[in-house]
């Protein structure tokens, strides 16, 4: 019998001129299909890094900017002209007229969330979306009683709540995993099937939450409506996506939430309930690896976290306080009030190891103008002694010391700078500082709020 594989076979096939191509020179061929490479922009902390303005920026040369996870859970600001645009489900890059904006199938997807949002961003001047939004048919749908479900779950925790935005995100993922879940193709295809499989889910629930009320009636009837409504701006996004990639379009793929709240790779269990890391953008946008390019972690002057969990550089004082009220840190989606803590190294080496950044934008640079000395975790100690690792566990990260490198402040404005050479010489160290433990460099600095408060380097 011969040895001769059926993939050495399919190989085997004509060059064109009457020989057999090899199957080493085929594959090649096969791999070289001339994809264009997608740009990413991820958090590289606990979200609310700005990630919204970066990915304003970067939009303005891409023709198309995607959404590969997560929910309207995320909440990211951009300011034009001094208006304000806040995006939950959209990506951000909507605003740019001449590119196409894509909620890929990994996302979950609030239906009447979704429109609300379109429409208070109308009255700000968002025009023409509906020739630019494109929506995957495999991305799930997060219906009210996931929301409902949501705050239920977190009563039951008691002082274990792990602070979710009640969103409904972290039910519609388990619906999703369970296999029970509703897409958009669901909803667009046979309603007969998606009313019965409504009526499955709700009841499955419903046991589990006794007091849970849904009118079914009702919203399969508003569903109905949503239905017709969505239709026009719903494809299939992977080979639609793909087709764009090979016509050579730049894809510019936006990441919602942040590195250290992955459900694998944050501080669970109090983190979000998708990938929100790397792998995230494979799964939810059905690229493959090799099409990724530049990966920009986008890096806050300090850090930030919004809900419970360990924060091992957390400032509880004045200048924690100077940090939040300097910084308008209230989170766009809970309106809650953002804990703030000095910049944790050890935290971004371990979320670039898993992301790896090929360039940082650091912002809000400017919120740090009026401290008379910076400190920098630059190590983790545990029981005494040094770690060279990120604790896996909440309950040891909630035990670590960090160590700090101080440097003196600058204490000039920064907002109006716009170039490198005219920021102050310590500022200027600390942005070195951040580079050379990286080993990654920084190509954008925030100033400001605006479009225009970034300097490119």
């Amino acid at each position: 019998m011969s040895t001769y594989s059926r993939t050495e076979d399919l190989c085997q096939q004509s060059n064109g001129d009457g020989n057999l191509a090899s199957p080493r020179k085929k594959q090649r061929t096969l791999n070289s299909n001339n994809l264009a490479k997608v740009t990413i922009v991820l958090g590289a902390q606990w979200g609310d890094e700005g990630k919204g303005k970066v990915v304003d920026m970067l939009a303005a040369n891409a023709d198309i900017v995607c959404r590969c996870q997560g929910g309207n859970n995320a909440g990211h600001t951009v300011v034009v002209d001094g208006a304000q645009f806040f995006f939950h489900l959209l990506p951000s890059g909507i605003i740019n007229p001449r590119c196409k904006s894509v909620l890929g199938n990994g996302v979950v997807i609030h239906i009447p969330g979704l429109f609300e949002e379109l429409e208070q961003n109308e009255l700000k001047g968002l025009h023409d979306w509906q020739d630019r939004l494109i929506i995957s048919d495999r991305a799930h749908i997060v219906f009210d009683f996931h929301q409902k479900v949501d705050g239920m779950q977190e009563v039951e925790k008691g002082t274990q709540s792990l602070g979710t935005t009640k969103k409904g995100i972290g039910p519609t993922y388990s619906s999703k995993a369970t296999r029970n879940g509703l897409r958009i193709g669901d909803l667009l295809g046979d309603f007969d099937k998606f009313t019965e499989k409504f009526n499955t889910l709700v009841f499955s629930y419903q046991r589990m939450f006794p007091s849970l009320h849904v009118d079914i009636k009702a919203e399969i009837e508003r569903y109905k409506g949503y239905a017709e409504r969505i239709r026009p701006f719903v494809k299939e996004t992977v080979h639609y996506l793909h087709n764009a990639l090979k016509e050579g379009q730049k894809v510019l793929v936006e990441g919602a939430n942040a590195a250290m709240l992955d459900i694998d790779f944050g501080t669970y269990p109090y983190v979000t309930s998708s990938n929100c890391s790397i792998g995230g953008v494979c799964t939810g946008l059905g690229l493959p690896p090799t099409t990724i390019g530049e990966v920009v972690g986008v890096v806050k002057a300090y850090t930030t976290r919004v809900g419970d969990g360990p924060f091992p550089t957390e400032l509880t004082d004045s200048t924690g306080q100077l940090l939040q009220t300097r910084g308008h840190e209230i989170g766009v989606t809970t309106n809650r009030q953002r804990r703030c803590g000095w910049l944790d190294l050890v935290l971004l080496k371990f979320t670039s190891m898993v992301n790896g950044y090929t360039s940082l934008c650091l912002t809000k640079l400017d919120i740090l103008d009026t401290l008379p000395t910076i400190k920098i975790c630059v190590k983790y100690r545990l029981n005494g002694k040094d770690i060279d690792y990120f604790p896996s566990t909440v309950s040891e990260l909630a035990r670590v010391e960090p160590v700090y490198e101080t440097i003196e402040g600058w204490n000039v404005t920064t907002e109006g700078v716009r170039s490198l050479d005219k920021l102050p010489p310590n500022a200027r160290k600390y942005v070195n500082i951040i580079e050379e433990y990286l080993c990654t460099p920084v190509k954008w600095i925030g100033v400001g709020a605006g479009r225009e408060s970034v300097i490119a380097l």
